[in-house]
């Protein structure tokens, strides 16, 4: 009898595999915290360019990698049809190539280079990253159908995340305070450090995770994908049409608004809140380290989020995480703008403090809420894409924080920003102080609003996952309960009639 093949292979989600699963997002937690909070302050301080140039870096490398994404979602959900997907999965073999890569990520924070060699190394690693993180962002959908450990799954990642997010601000605040504030080293150490923490996680997370194996009947339904017929172009045009088909999806459309704006926002934050520290208060780089390194916080908050996710659902977690943002938010304005100058750090500290309660549940939400998406598809179209879904969340991210960054950059520049100075002028100051108010709270804002309006939770998700095995065991759409129409009517946008598409065979029955 033939050994079935480890990457198929499905085992009991414990603790610790859920650890090791979540390991990979010091990848997306670390490394972008790492670049929101001080790339394009290492770009202006230690490589000689303007915050214009470090942003149409960091922009136009997240153009690339958001146009990857696009192209990884349909890849990595094709990838069966390949000799290396048979054997290592169609998305395993996407992280045991990617694990050496990490290493690349070193190359980002050496000094002193010209415009062009940070533009191609900044490049590079993001579309690494893109086509490694695109398959691993399915791997709850693939592991597991229940909504407690799919939960269980994402917690761990977001755990990880929250770990990452506080190692990525906390230890370069140590090493500006043994290496200076004024040299690159503290940089390269940080880069190095993380790239190989990156590397071995990834590698941990392919070695005790798994998917699902392609049956013939998904490979009938994924056929379907315009993708694979016709011509070049016609395949290009149905990829497009492909992607575009999951906004028919009503509640994936809402929960790419939540996630859109909230993400952006916190990572306007992420790219001016140094600025703010050391321009506007007058504090330094070591301080403004620190105040993020409370991101430790969300390890805590992590946990507790668990629970309100299982308890309470997203909805409920949108409305405190970005209630706290927000307040917070004016909370730095009025230190700023009322000059206070006694317990400065005492009140940053408190302000900083709950502000990063709000962005660890911002953070952990969403990717939350993500793993049950495809599910509403999958009754939809009959098909399991979760790799288009994960591919349109980064691509539409990665596009708005291209956009953003660059904003950020042409408003500092805008207002008079004067690179390598030790202050800047009292109009610079207030530029840097809009964009963290206006800029990352209009953003939350409009997050908030439209999470006002969520509907999918533990409760209806079960509902739609009953229907979809009452559906694939035989069952007859005529006999669907009204209640159990009206659910699927109200979180995916599209009426029972239309959902589960049946052959002439199942409709003559």
């Amino acid at each position: 009898m033939q050994k079935q093949n480890r990457v198929y292979t499905p085992r009991k989600i414990t603790i610790w595999r859920g650890i090791g699963y979540g390991i990979v997002d010091f990848v997306g937690g670390g490394s972008m915290t790492i670049i929101g909070a001080w790339m394009l302050f290492f770009y202006t301080s230690y490589c000689n360019l303007t915050a214009v140039e470090g942003a149409s870096i960091i922009g136009a490398a997240r153009v690339a990698d958001a146009i990857c994404s696009l192209l990884m979602g349909s890849l990595t959900d094709n990838f069966y049809k390949t000799k290396l997907g048979q054997r290592f999965g169609r998305r395993h073999f996407f992280l045991l190539i990617g694990s050496p890569l990490m290493l690349l990520y070193i190359t980002l924070w050496i000094a002193g280079m010209n415009y062009w060699y940070y533009f191609a190394t900044y490049m590079v690693f993001e579309v690494i990253s893109s086509a490694m993180m695109i398959p691993y962002e399915t791997l709850p959908n693939e592991m597991t159908d229940d909504y407690n450990q799919r939960t269980k799954l994402s917690s761990a990642r977001m755990f990880i995340s929250a770990g990452a997010t506080f190692l990525a601000t906390f230890i370069p605040g140590q090493l500006f305070a043994i290496l200076g504030q004024h040299s690159p080293m503290p940089f390269l150490v940080n880069g190095t450090l993380f790239a190989i923490i990156f590397a071995i996680g990834v590698y941990v997370c392919y070695a005790v995770t798994w998917e699902k194996p392609v049956t013939e009947e998904m490979k009938k339904e994924l056929e379907k994908d315009s993708v694979n017929h016709g011509s070049v172009f016609q395949r290009i045009w149905g990829l497009l049409k492909d992607y575009g088909s999951t906004l028919r999806i009503k509640s994936f459309r809402k929960h790419l608004l939540i996630y859109l704006f909230s993400f952006t926002g916190k990572d306007t934050f992420n790219t001016v809140f140094a600025y703010f520290c050391i321009y506007c208060l007058g504090l330094s780089a070591t301080v403004a380290a620190n105040m993020l390194s409370l991101s430790l916080i969300g390890l805590l908050v992590t946990i507790v989020a668990g629970f309100g996710m299982v308890k309470f659902g997203p909805k409920f977690l949108y409305e405190v995480g970005y209630g706290l943002m927000l307040l917070m938010l004016v909370g730095y304005y009025l230190i700023f703008q009322l000059h206070i100058t006694s317990h400065t750090i005492l009140l940053l500290f408190f302000v900083s403090l709950f502000y990063q309660i709000g962005r660890a549940t911002l953070e952990f939400t969403p990717w939350n809420v993500f793993p049950f998406i495809p599910d509403l598809d999958e009754i939809v179209t009959k098909r399991r894409r979760a790799g288009i879904f994960a591919a349109v969340m980064s691509f539409t991210r990665k596009s708005t924080v291209a956009v953003a960054t660059i904003a950020v950059g042409f408003v500092l520049d805008g207002s008079g920003f004067t690179k390598n100075a030790a202050t800047q002028s009292l109009a610079t100051q207030h530029a840097i102080a809009n964009i963290l108010l206006f800029g990352t709270g209009g953003l939350v804002l409009i997050a908030l609003l439209v999470a006002l309006t969520f509907k999918l939770d533990k409760r209806t998700h079960q509902i739609v996952l009953q229907e979809i095995v009452r559906l694939r065991n035989g069952g007859q759409k005529k006999d669907v309960k009204p209640e159990v129409a009206e659910t699927v009517k109200e979180l995916t946008g599209v009426s029972y009639d239309d959902v589960w598409p049946e052959d002439d065979l199942e409709r003559n029955k």
